[in-house]
Parts: C-alpha cells; sequence; structure tokens
C-alpha cells in the first residue's frame, strides 16, 4: 500500500470522478485508475463502484476513507513539522485588520515577514472586529488585528499596542469647541457621529453609555469619513483621542477607552506560518513598548 494510492483514492472520493481528480493530481486518469485498482486488490476488496454515472463508495470503501484521509493527515502533519524544525516555514497564513487603522503600519509587519518567508502566501481581509473575532474563532483567519472595549474577547490571546481614551472631537463652530470635558448625559443629549455596531471604538461606547442609548445622527464605516464629517460640523465624532487630529478633542466624563490589539486564537492548533507571524507580532509590540 502506498500513500500516493490513498490520495488518488480520495480524491476520486471527493470529486466523484476519475477526470477530475486526475485534474486536481496532476496525473493521467489511467494511472489514477491502475493505482486504485492495485489498492483494491491488496485489500482483496473493490473501494469504489463504477456502475453508476458517477463514482460512489462501496460499504468497505466507506470504512477505509475515513482512515485514509487520517493517514494522509499524519503524514502532512509530520512534514510540517519537519519543515517547521528545518526553519521551513511555509503554507498559507490568513490575516484580518480594522478598517482604516493608522496607528499601527501592519503593511509594513507583512512585508517584514514575507522577506523572512517569502514561501508563505499572505491574504488580508478587512472587516469591523466583531467580524474579525468571529472568523479567528471559526479558524477562518489566523491573526487580526482588532479594537474592543472592556476584557479581553473570550476565546483569543491579544498583545495591546493602544489603550486610548474616547473622546467627542469637534470642529471650530461646534459649541463645545475649547471646552475641556463634557458629561455623559450631555454627550446623550447630542446627535453623535461614530462607526457602526461591531466595532470596537462603538462597542467602548455603547458600554460606556451602560445601557443608554446614544444618538446617533451619522454612522460611517471608516474612521476618515467620521472625521469628516465632523470637520463639516455636524456634530460631535466618538474617536480614540490619536484619531482626532484636525479637530477639538474633548474628554468625556467618566471616561470610555478603546483597546486596539493584535489577537489571534486562543486555543490553536496552529500552523507554523500564522505561528511564525505571531512571534513577529508580539516581538514587534516588544519592541516598540
Amino acid at each position: 500500500m502506498e500513500l500516493r494510492q490513498l490520495e488518488y483514492f480520495v480524491a476520486v472520493v471527493e470529486e466523484a470522478s476519475f477526470t477530475r481528480a486526475a485534474e486536481r493530481v496532476h496525473v493521467a486518469q489511467p494511472g489514477i485508475s491502475a493505482q486504485i485498482r492495485r489498492l483494491e486488490r491488496e485489500l482483496g476488496h473493490d473501494l469504489l463502484d463504477r456502475s453508476g454515472r458517477t463514482v460512489t463508495l462501496t460499504d468497505v470503501g466507506a470504512a477505509v476513507l475515513p482512515l485514509a484521509r487520517a493517514a494522509l493527515a499524519s503524514v502532512e502533519s509530520a512534514r510540517r513539522t519537519v519543515e517547521e524544525l528545518a526553519g521551513l516555514v511555509r503554507g498559507v497564513v490568513r490575516v484580518g485588520m480594522v478598517v482604516s487603522c493608522g496607528i499601527v503600519d501592519l503593511p509594513e509587519l507583512l512585508s517584514s515577514f514575507h522577506s523572512s518567508h517569502p514561501d508563505v502566501e499572505i491574504t488580508l481581509v478587512e472587516a469591523n472586529s466583531d467580524a474579525l473575532i468571529s472568523s479567528l474563532l471559526d479558524g477562518q483567519l489566523d491573526f487580526a488585528l482588532v479594537g474592543y472595549a472592556g476584557s479581553e474577547p473570550d476565546g483569543v490571546s491579544v498583545r495591546v499596542l493602544a489603550d486610548e481614551p474616547l473622546v467627542a472631537a469637534v470642529a471650530p463652530e461646534d459649541p463645545w469647541y475649547g471646552r475641556e470635558s463634557v458629561s455623559l448625559d450631555e454627550l446623550l443629549s447630542r446627535g453623535l457621529i461614530c462607526l457602526p455596531p461591531g466595532t470596537g471604538l462603538r462597542g467602548a461606547l455603547d458600554a460606556a453609555c451602560g445601557g443608554r442609548q446614544p444618538r446617533i445622527a451619522f454612522e460611517a464605516s471608516a474612521p476618515s469619513m467620521v472625521i469628516t464629517l465632523a470637520q463639516c460640523g455636524l456634530g460631535p465624532a466618538i474617536l480614540a483621542l490619536s484619531m482626532a487630529e484636525g479637530l477639538h478633542a474633548v474628554r468625556i466624563d467618566p471616561s470610555p477607552s478603546s483597546r486596539l490589539a493584535f489577537a489571534w486564537r486562543a486555543s490553536g492548533p496552529h500552523s507554523p506560518a500564522a505561528r511564525a507571524l505571531i512571534r513577529l507580532a508580539e516581538n514587534h509590540v516588544t519592541a516598540n513598548l
């Protein structure tokens, strides 16, 4: 019994076709057919029913299939372990980031990672923090730059990059221009400009309101648009302090805060490529503290 025979068997089952399986494993169809026949002769039973329009499993084939997949998975795991020990990190690492985050140069971090591990394919998506955390927990992402309020989200590990107070950022013509602080009651009396639910900033605002509903007059998905709307005199923008450049930042009393952090699944398993990126990110945080 050879591993390639198991690979061909699994490919035929998953594709339900010898032709498509041959295309998938880049082997001529007669070669796949011959190897599976050899496997069946060795086992003494047919694994595939070839009598219909599509290829299906026999009862014996159905019993062998999970064992074949487990054998192939074990071999792949062994190969990854050897590559990692040899320093040959390969594979795919899937990264997410919150929209328009200027405080962290994630592209620079990914560029540094690519220079060290050019064989690793990197994918990057933008979304709000709730969606990114959900994707981390589902295994769709390996690593993400997220914002959140309060304690760290369940099921993920984080390295905090920034813990900033939220401010009400206003243009010169706003009644609050020049003030140092406003109370929560005053904040709730105004129509606010803010990011949508699911973002770290909105979560921090909602948490600070303690169950009371803020009045959101304008909602924008990117901080740059929130800033632009405030600069047009349309009301106070709820922003992290570092984002309020070009506006007057008014402290909110009591002061809510929002955290920005690198995040990854707490329990794994992580691919060698994902672990390498996490190590680089942690070193980046340590070097910039």
